[in-house]
């Protein structure tokens, strides 16, 4: 994306809304003082028990087996449900193994073995139809799969053509119309499948392939046409899931909860460690104020949410109620980190060069975009982050003396260069100075943004210093404000009662939460 046509070190507008967002950010890292506690308290330690939250003083349970494979099974429809709804996008696709897959070798000779069969068998002298008729008759109930409730005319017909005792005393007898139930068959097909597959039925009726061959081809418009009435379920369900998707996985979650005792084991740590770090700030704070500071359930849920976007998940496990979101998430990370690694390169490069290039748009558009090209997949292990720095830093050196040699200034030098390229690889040092500056203002942009009641005013309003990323930033921002928002929806209740019991109790949280949310609930803004 083209940057604005000042260079990222002309920062005027930038610094206006830097003080803006660190003020924001100041209001939101502000605690909650003794008398507001007393006031939340009764609410928040209030009976919210019920049949759902057991006692924290429980004795450990044992899952026996079936309660493990219970849980599993709520999970995979926790996960499943949670993608049809937050992803447009999400459909059943058509699984094409790698093509040197061990998986892929072992499917392809069993179904050659089948045709191979298939095929010797109808060539036979009289012709044998025991696996023709194993076909015909998986077809059929396919075929019956696709009837809506009410088609009692298409299943009657379906039954009557595809008899599989009449056809047994055809084989018997020498009288299979192989080519006649296979017309019918396409023909069928052609009523039930989506428009997008005329072609391919209108490819098996014009087909003059010998019938081995004819009847792979009409298994394989079935698979294409199984996965678009599933796909056609999916969006049916999206409709409802979007009314009701944040019942229905509170609910399932809850019984994964019920079943598994420390299914919010990570989620209580994640939680704690939050509290801890807003605690630590509370002690130097009551220290020069004099009163007694305590972080407020808002407050220790969104620093929580926070720490996920440096969240390490190779050290780490990501807390329970995250895991259905943790492909999103990861994404979020991946394009955070070369949006500042990318921020990183241009600010050293505008405050080494200085005047020569500054207001250049065209050449900060090249620079950016060279610059992120070349920095994609640096969250692969496999990516040695010095190596693509050193190219940055050598294209970036081209680049510039190009542009500055068009414009009568004189080419960088050799030593100016030198400095520039060692400046550009020194950011993978955790603690570069620009690489912690930009670090420290992309954190206090998304603390803005997700302390902000309305956070759609803050996505444009990026600290000093993040210019030249301000648009991925707003679009990173919307969507990590998307997640953590419903996320709240989901899981407010645990969250409410992890956080209560971490503040007003001795003793850990009991790993549930109550379906209702307590009134003083961490579900909104």
């Amino acid at each position: 994306m083209p940057l604005k046509d000042e260079g990222p070190s002309s920062m005027s507008s930038g610094e206006e809304q830097g003080s803006d967002v660190e003020s924001s950010s100041e209001r939101c890292d502000s605690m909650t003082s003794a008398s507001d506690l007393d006031c939340s308290r009764e609410s928040f330690t209030s009976d919210c028990s019920s049949k759902h939250c057991s006692p924290s003083s429980s004795p450990p349970k044992t899952l026996t087996l079936d309660e493990v494979m219970d849980s599993a099974k709520d999970l995979s429809n926790l996960s499943l449900a949670h993608e049809i709804t937050v992803n447009p996008n999400f459909r059943l696709e058509m699984n094409n193994l790698p093509q040197d897959s061990l998986w892929k070798l072992v499917r392809d000779n069993v179904h050659k073995a089948f045709w191979d069969i298939l095929e010797s068998e109808l060539n036979d002298d009289p012709p044998e139809y025991g696996q023709a008729i194993r076909l015909l008759e998986e077809i059929r109930e396919i075929l019956l799969s696709f009837l809506i409730p009410g088609s009692n005319r298409m299943r009657t017909q379906i039954m009557e053509v595809l008899d599989m005792d009449l056809i047994r005393q055809q084989a018997d007898n020498d009288a299979v119309d192989i080519q006649g139930l296979a017309s019918f068959i396409i023909t069928t097909m052609g009523k039930f499948c989506a428009p997008v597959r005329d072609e391919e039925i209108r490819k098996l009726r014009e087909s003059t392939d010998n019938m081995v061959t004819l009847f792979r081809e009409i298994f394989r418009v079935l698979d294409l046409m199984k996965a678009d009435m599933v796909n056609l379920t999916i969006n049916n369900l999206r409709t409802v899931l979007h009314r009701n998707g944040v019942e229905y996985e509170r609910a399932t979650f809850q019984s994964i909860v019920d079943k598994t005792p420390s299914a919010l084991e990570h989620t209580t740590s994640w939680i704690k460690s939050a509290l801890e770090e807003l605690q630590s700030v509370a002690v130097s704070k009551e220290q020069s104020k004099g009163q007694r500071l305590v972080p407020g359930p808002f407050q220790v849920i969104n620093t929580a949410f926070l720490s996920l976007l440096m969240w390490d998940c190779s050290q780490r496990p990501l807390p329970e109620t995250l895991m259905t979101d943790e492909a999103r998430l990861r994404e979020i990370q991946w394009q955070l980190q070369r949006a500042q690694a990318v921020n990183e390169v241009l600010l050293i490069v505008y405050s080494t060069i200085g005047g020569p290039i500054q207001g250049l748009s065209s050449l900060s558009d090249r620079l950016k975009r060279m610059t992120s090209v070349l920095l994609e997949g640096m969250h692969s292990p496999s990516f040695n982050l010095g190596e693509a720095l050193e190219g940055v830093s050598a294209q970036i050196c081209c680049e510039l003396n190009k542009s500055l040699t068009e414009r009568g200034y004189p080419a960088l030098s050799p030593a100016l260069q030198d400095a520039l390229k060692g400046q550009i690889c020194s950011i993978t040092q955790r603690d570069n100075p620009i690489r912690t500056l930009v670090e420290d203002r992309v954190q206090q942009y998304f603390a803005a943004l997700i302390f902000a009641p309305k956070p759609e005013v803050k996505l444009e309003q990026v600290p000093a210093g993040l210019t030249a990323i301000k648009p991925e930033l707003a679009l990173i921002g919307a969507k990590f404000n998307s997640l953590v928002d419903y996320n709240k929806m989901v899981y407010g209740p645990f969250y409410a009662d992890i956080i209560r019991k971490l503040l007003f109790s001795n003793s850990p949280p009991a790993a549930s939460a109550p379906l209702d949310p307590p009134q003083d609930s961490v579900t909104s803004k």
